[in-house]
């Protein structure tokens, strides 16, 4: 059973799971009898997962089998378990508690692609769609507070497999992270009585200094503050603090907003490995006035070293400025399912 331990200090909530030390340590969880890469995620591999928990599929085709255009199966060496109870307690100034909460991956398409970006415009809408239909269930479970939905796309940014997958993990604790977030959304609502992330939004329009690309319901920067090269927002204009609120235009527009971005950046950094991960707010509030969900994107250009991990700042060596007037230059068409800097049939050695 994994165990989440607070910090006593700032609190901060770890995870301790043993269990995780035993996931494949590249790309290549076994190796076929013919010599090729196995690939767990491919279609007619199913049985090679854990039995999936929902799938987007042809209409009469059976679970765990093929069929299927999007997956959702439990993580094979989950962070969190489901099954449980939290069982607080403390010892001494430590809490602790079970590690409860649920770990899933989402298999993004059923043929091997390496990158989100090749995908079909539907298909990623799909993605979007099984994001949001996830955390809509889980929401149900009252031991669980807080969602994240995230994506690891390379070795270097923590992926073990290379078919094009995210994740979503489930705690029952808001991450300090997303705490200290909202503390600073709030202080400014308190002080000002607006949101500041509408504020930033419009701010940012008006200077036209960051902005990526701006479509009727999105609008997307690069962070006047970035903490690593090319660091990039996809924020809704339209206010909302949960992402699982999220509408079907908004998924449409969205799935376009997403695939461009990932386009342009795969073409500027040349298919680099990258974070992306929803914020969004815990399950337990309403609709937060002073709050935003949005994307983050993290390409992994730069390492964190021991100034960053013993001061807290991050050391970003390109203006976000110049990183917006370079990604806003790069002129892509997400109707398209291949990337043009690498055809979709040589995706096999992306």
């Amino acid at each position: 059973m994994p165990e989440l331990r607070k910090d006593p200090i700032v609190g901060r909530w770890v995870i301790i799971a043993p269990d995780r030390a035993k996931r494949p340590a590249n790309f290549v969880e076994q190796e076929a009898d013919n010599g090729d890469l196995f690939d767990p995620f491919l279609e007619g591999n199913e049985d090679a997962t854990p039995g999936e928990i929902l799938a987007y599929r042809t209409p009469g085709t059976k679970p765990d089998s093929p069929g299927w255009r999007v997956r959702v199966v439990p993580n094979k060496f989950p962070a969190l378990l489901v099954e449980g109870e939290l069982s607080k307690r403390g010892e001494g100034i430590y809490d602790m508690m079970n590690g409860i909460g649920a770990h899933e991956v989402i298999i993004e398409c059923p043929h091997l692609e390496t990158n989100m970006s090749r995908l079909s415009l539907d298909n990623i809408r799909e993605v979007i769609w099984v994001y949001r239909d996830r955390l809509v269930d889980l929401k149900r479970d009252p031991r669980l507070v807080h969602g994240l939905v995230f994506k690891n796309k390379g070795a270097l940014a923590g992926a073990t497999l290379e078919h094009t997958h995210s994740q979503l993990i489930v705690t029952p604790v808001v991450p300090v992270s997303l705490a200290e977030e909202m503390n600073g959304a709030l202080e400014f609502y308190n002080y000002r009585g607006r949101c500041i992330y509408d504020d930033m939004i419009q701010q940012e329009l008006a200077s036209d200094k960051r902005i990526v690309l701006d479509t009727p319901g999105f609008v997307v920067l690069c962070p006047f503050a970035s903490r690593c090269p090319f660091e990039t927002w996809i924020l809704p204009k339209q206010h909302s603090s949960h992402f699982e609120n999220i509408q079907r235009q908004g998924v449409d527009e969205l799935g376009m907003v997403l695939k461009s971005v990932l386009m342009k950046l795969e073409i500027a950094l040349d298919d680099p490995p990258y974070n992306f991960v929803i914020h969004t707010a815990p399950f337990d509030t309403h609709n937060l006035p002073h709050y935003l969900w949005h994307i983050e994107i993290f390409p992994r250009l730069t390492r964190v070293a021991g100034f960053e991990w013993g001061s807290g700042f991050y050391i970003n060596p390109v203006e976000p400025e110049t990183a917006a007037r370079f990604l806003r230059e790069i002129e892509v068409d997400p109707q398209q399912s291949g990337s043009p800097s690498k055809p979709i049939n040589e995706s096999r050695q992306g």
